[in-house]
């Protein structure tokens, strides 16, 4: 499949050298994106990651701060000083840490750097829950119901709104993300008290008490669509993911195509999303993500950045999104049409971490065995190898190993077989956990929602 033309980019997008503000597995990948398309890279890292392996592979390696993220992946003015001085034209932020702070991607391009993802003011205007439920509600895009407003301080107006939706209901963090910042109240009893906890919540973790109201759906499913934009108007999806398998808030497995959504019922949300690009002036990768359940689908929010979970994507689409998502930023116009786009056979991807299997308590140190599995069908992200050492500074995730084949059933079948050949010793890994999660049979029928997870956890415990 074709990813972007070759017309020329942009003057102002001109740059052959590209700053990498992230670590991990991300750092890898976007230094092979950069690689193929013949830019110049220059990775950072904080004091724990000095001896991460992909600064040795990078043109520059630069070392930003102690090992504290604060300090490090997260200093705004480190990242921007260590762009000068390695004389790069963009930064990359990847996902997670300032991959979609508004105020660095404006710091970013006021230096007159190039930021590889959206605009500021579409991140800010997407980051903020409210706003961007309003947005989606103005370009059509359906969404959970419930008020597109902040919600009040006076008790009486937040029990009629309550109401007016219906119990159970959901308060929210207008700045959250993450799976934090949000309360399920199942009553009029237990309101007022959700309300002041997710507030104070709220305040400390985004810096805003500010709260929004919606539906709590009981059985839906996690379904997102994927699409990139570029600078001239042109916008497509990339098919959709079903990201149901959560725990805490926290995806676990990914697969793409969502199973058993008829194309008739998901082409209209697919438009509809190109529609909100267009009305946001949206510019990149972007995912706006779903709630699905009784056939409809509600928005509830836009990840304004690469996801985690794009090479299900990448793998089903045939398009190199990383790439693609470069090239974009350097003014290329986007050489796909959606009749272009065709999805073909089925993707699941397991985040495999650095965590004990049964009380998911991380697990940091040296990793002394590292066997990965190979084969047609078969990827793995990674940035780990035996000897590497796993800092207790960061998230978790050590891998992506991600599976494809022409049928669900047969990507199921590939992804047991991948993670029988996947053996990381010297850590504790979720990988038994993963292994027994492909084994249940509600999973392996589709018959599952994003509360299935949390569930079988408990009766797996009580076993």
């Amino acid at each position: 499949m074709p990813e972007t033309s070759e017309h020329s980019a942009a003057a102002g997008h001109r740059f052959d050298t590209v700053l990498i503000a992230n670590r991990g597995e991300i750092a890898v990948r976007i230094q092979r994106a950069c690689r193929e398309l013949g830019l110049k890279t220059v990775a950072i890292c904080s004091e724990a990651d000095r001896e991460a392996p992909y600064g040795s592979t990078a043109d520059s390696f630069l070392c930003i701060g102690p090992s504290s993220a604060a300090k490090s992946y997260l200093n705004q003015d480190a990242i921007l000083l260590a762009t000068r001085l390695a004389g790069a034209g963009a930064i990359h932020p990847g996902y997670g840490f300032l991959s979609e702070n508004a105020a660095f991607a404006d710091a970013v391009e006021k230096a007159g750097l190039t930021f590889i993802g959206p605009t500021a003011s579409s991140i800010a205007i997407m980051g903020d829950k409210i706003s961007a439920k309003r947005a989606m509600m103005a370009a059509g895009v359906p969404c959970v119901p419930g008020p597109d407003t902040a919600l009040p301080d006076d008790p009486a107006t937040i029990e009629h709104i309550a109401l007016e939706i219906g119990y159970p209901v959901i308060i929210k963090a207008a700045g959250g993300g993450g799976g934090r910042g949000m309360r399920v109240v199942p009553s009029a009893n237990s309101l007022h008290e959700a309300i002041a906890l997710t507030r104070e919540e709220a305040r400390k973790a985004f810096g805003s008490p500010s709260l929004y109201m919606e539906k709590f759906l009981e059985h839906p499913r996690h379904i997102e669509i994927q699409v990139i934009c570029d600078d001239h108007g042109n916008v497509v999806w990339l098919g959709h993911r079903d990201c149901s398998m959560q725990r805490r808030h926290q995806k676990v497995v990914e697969e793409a195509p969502a199973a058993g959504i008829a194309p008739d019922i998901i082409q209209p949300v697919g438009l509809a999303c190109v529609q909100a690009c267009l009305q946001i002036g949206y510019r990149g990768v972007g995912t706006f993500e779903f709630l699905y359940e009784d056939g409809a689908f509600y928005f509830i929010e836009m990840n304004t950045r690469l996801q985690v979970e794009h090479p299900v994507t990448e793998l089903t689409s045939g398009l190199d999104i990383v790439q693609a998502q470069i090239r974009v930023a350097q003014g290329h116009v986007l050489d796909l049409t959606q009749g272009d786009v065709t999805c073909e056979g089925h993707s699941f991807e397991c985040r495999i971490n650095a965590e004990d299997s049964d009380s998911f308590l991380p697990s940091a140190g040296v990793v002394t065995h590292l066997a990965l599995p190979a084969g047609p069908g078969i990827r793995v992200d990674t940035h780990i190898h035996a000897g590497y050492k796993v800092s207790p500074y960061y998230d978790s995730l050590i891998a992506k190993l991600i599976v494809h084949a022409p049928t669900r059933a047969e990507a199921m079948t590939r992804m047991r077989e991948a993670l029988a050949g996947t053996e990381i010793e010297g850590i504790s890994t979720n990988i038994p956990f993963l292994r027994a999660l492909f084994e249940d049979g509600a999973f392996a029928r589709g018959e599952t929602d994003i509360h299935y997870l949390e569930q079988w956890l408990k009766l797996r415990r009580a076993a």
